[in-house]
C-alpha cells in the first residue's frame, strides 16, 4: 500500500555516533575510520538492494568514494560533540518497480539536495522484517558542512555582529561584542524540510497518476489533513518477539487499544459528518417550504410521516394497512421516547445532540494521545534511569582507545541513553519528569478506556437513533407539498373502519 514515511535527524559524536559507521551500515559496506582507527563492516548484514554517491559539480571527483568521502567529513569536524551529517530515511512505494523506485529517489534527491550544493549518499533497502518500515525505502546521508565553490569545506556558520538602530555594535559590557551565529546554508531549517516532505509527495503523487493509480501519500500530519486518527507507538523487535511468547506488554496494549479506538472514531465521524450535512439541508428545505413562521418541531415532521405513510396506503386491504401502520407507530414511538429522554424538540435540539456526541470523540482522541505522550516520557525517564551508570562510567574513560572500544561494545545502549537525554531535554518545559506522577496519570487514564470505548459504542448507538430520525424527516421533505397535518388525514381512516 501506499505510505509516507520521511524521517530526518543528525548523526552527532555527542550521541556516540560516527559518520564513517552510519555509512557502512547504510550501504552495506566494510569502512575504515580513520578518526576512530578501526574498521565498520557491515557486509554481512543483508537487504541493501544498491547504493550510490550522488556530487554536485563543485565537489572533488574523489568523494565519490564512501570510505574517502565520510574520513574526510570526520577530519574536517574536530569538535567532540561535532554534528557530522543529515539522515534520512524516506519509504518507496510497493505500487512502482524496483527500477522504478530506484530512478525516483535518484531523481528527488538530485533535484532537491544535489541542487543546493548537497553530497548525497543514498542506499535502497529491503522492507522490514519487525518493527520497521513495511515498504522498500532508502537511506541517504548528507554532509551537514557545505563546500565552498573550489571544493574545500566552508563554515557551518558565520558570526554577524548584532547592531544597533546606528549601525554601531552593541557590547555586551565586558568589552566584547554581542554576535549571532548565522547558518551558512538553509539545510536545517524546518522550513527547509518541510519543502522536502512536500515535494516527495508530490513527486510519488505524480507518478501514481502517470501509471493511472487512485492511491495518493500526504506529507502532512493526520491533525493537518483533518482525519480523526492518532498513530500508534512504535513497538521494535523486542516488543513483538515478547507478544509472540505470551507476554503481554505495555506498548503492545496500549497500540490495540488505539486501533480499537481509531476503528470506532472512523465510524462515528462518519456518521457525525453524514448526520451535519443532512441537518442542514432538511433545515434549509424545510424552513422554505414550511407555510408556518417557525420551523417545524420534530415531533410535528414525525406526524407528518405517521400521514404521509397513512396516505400511501390507502389502497391496500385493512390487515396490511394495519399491520404497516403498526410498524410506523412503533418506529414513531421509540424515536419519541429517544428524544423526550434527551429533551430534543427542534432540528436546532438536533444539532446540539450530534454536536455534543463530537465532544464525546474529541475527549477520547485528546486521551489516547496524552496515554502515547506519558508513555514515551516514561520510557525516557527509565532509559536514562536504567543507563546513567553506563553513561558515567564511559564518560569517565580518558584513554581514547579504551573510549572507542567501549562505546562500540555498548553502542546500543549508549545510543538509546543518548536519544533518551536529547528527547527529555528539548522537551524540558512541558514535561513533569516526577515518574510517580506520570504513572499515576497513565493508570488513570489507561483504567478509563473501557469507559471510552463503552462510550463510543453507546454513542454508536445514539447516531444510529438519530439516523432513525432522519429517515422519517427525509420521507417528509420528499413529500413536501402542503403538509396535511395528522388530524386532516385521520378522517380516511375512521371512514374506513365505520364501514368495516
Amino acid at each position: 500500500m501506499a505510505l509516507f514515511h520521511f524521517h530526518a535527524a543528525q548523526v552527532k559524536r555527542s550521541a556516540g555516533q560516527s559518520a564513517v559507521a552510519c555509512a557502512a551500515y547504510r550501504a552495506g559496506k566494510r569502512l575504515y575510520s580513520e578518526y576512530y582507527g578501526d574498521f565498520s563492516d557491515y557486509t554481512r548484514k543483508g537487504g541493501v538492494i544498491c547504493s550510490e554517491i550522488l556530487l554536485p559539480s563543485h565537489a572533488p571527483l574523489e568523494y565519490a568514494d564512501r570510505q574517502t568521502l565520510w574520513n574526510a567529513v570526520e577530519k574536517a569536524e574536530r569538535g567532540k560533540n561535532a554534528q557530522l551529517a543529515y539522515s534520512f530515511d524516506i519509504a518507496l512505494q510497493n505500487e512502482f518497480s524496483l527500477e522504478e523506485n530506484i530512478a525516483l529517489a535518484r531523481q528527488f534527491l538530485l533535484e532537491n539536495f544535489v541542487s543546493r550544493g548537497m553530497i548525497a549518499d543514498f542506499a535502497v533497502h529491503q522492507p522490514e522484517k519487525e518493527g520497521g518500515i513495511q515498504n522498500p525505502h532508502f537511506h541517504v546521508l548528507c554532509p551537514i558542512r557545505p563546500l565552498k565553490e573550489n571544493g574545500e569545506w566552508d563554515a557551518k556558520q558565520h558570526r554577524v555582529y548584532v547592531l544597533d538602530e546606528h549601525g554601531n555594535r552593541i557590547s555586551d559590557g565586558d568589552g566584547n561584542f554581542i554576535i549571532n551565529a548565522v547558518p551558512t546554508t538553509d539545510w536545517g531549517k524546518p522550513e527547509t524540510l518541510e519543502a522536502w516532505r512536500e515535494e516527495w509527495a508530490k513527486l510519488c503523487n505524480a507518478r501514481f497518476a502517470e501509471k493511472g493509480l487512485d492511491c495518493r501519500i500526504d506529507n502532512r500530519s493526520y491533525v493537518r489533513q483533518g482525519i480523526e486518527q492518532f498513530p500508534t507507538v512504535h513497538e521494535g523487535p523486542a516488543v513483538r518477539q515478547m507478544e509472540a511468547k505470551g507476554i503481554r506488554t505495555e506498548k503492545r496494549g496500549l497500540n490495540r487499544w488505539i486501533q480499537v479506538t481509531n476503528t470506532l472514531l472512523r465510524d462515528t465521524r462518519k456518521k457525525i459528518a453524514a448526520l451535519l450535512t443532512w441537518l442542514r439541508e432538511a433545515q434549509a428545505e424545510l424552513a422554505a417550504a414550511s407555510q408556518q413562521p417557525k420551523e417545524p418541531t420534530v415531533a410535528q415532521l414525525l406526524m407528518d410521516y405517521l400521514s404521509i405513510r397513512k396516505n400511501g396506503r390507502s389502497d391496500w386491504n385493512y390487515r396490511a394497512a394495519s399491520k404497516g401502520m403498526t410498524i410506523d407507530l412503533k418506529r414513531v414511538a421509540h424515536a419519541v421516547s429517544y428524544m423526550q429522554t434527551n429533551n430534543i424538540r427542534t432540528l436546532d435540539d438536533l444539532q446540539e445532540r450530534i454536536r455534543l456526541a463530537e465532544e464525546t470523540t474529541t475527549s477520547v482522541r485528546e486521551k489516547s494521545g496524552r496515554m502515547k505522550e506519558i508513555k514515551k516520557i516514561m520510557d525516557c525517564l527509565d532509559s536514562l534511569r536504567q543507563l546513567k551508570p553506563l553513561a558515567d562510567e564511559y564518560n569517565a574513560i580518558r584513554w581514547k582507545k579504551s573510549r572507542e572500544k567501549f562505546r562500540e561494545e555498548h553502542k546500543t545502549e549508549l545510543n538509546r541513553y543518548y536519544a533518551a537525554k536529547r528527547f527529555l531535554d528539548e522537551h524540558a518545559d512541558e514535561t513533569p519528569s516526577n515518574r510517580g506522577v506520570l504513572r499515576a496519570e497513565y493508570d488513570r487514564l489507561s483504567a478509563g478506556c473501557e469507559a471510552d470505548s463503552a462510550a463510543l459504542n453507546s454513542l454508536n448507538a445514539d447516531l444510529n437513533e438519530l439516523k432513525q430520525i432522519q429517515w422519517c424527516v427525509n420521507l417528509v421533505r420528499a413529500n413536501m407539498q402542503p403538509l396535511q397535518t395528522a388530524e386532516q388525514t385521520s378522517a380516511p381512516y375512521q371512514k374506513q373502519e365505520e364501514e368495516r
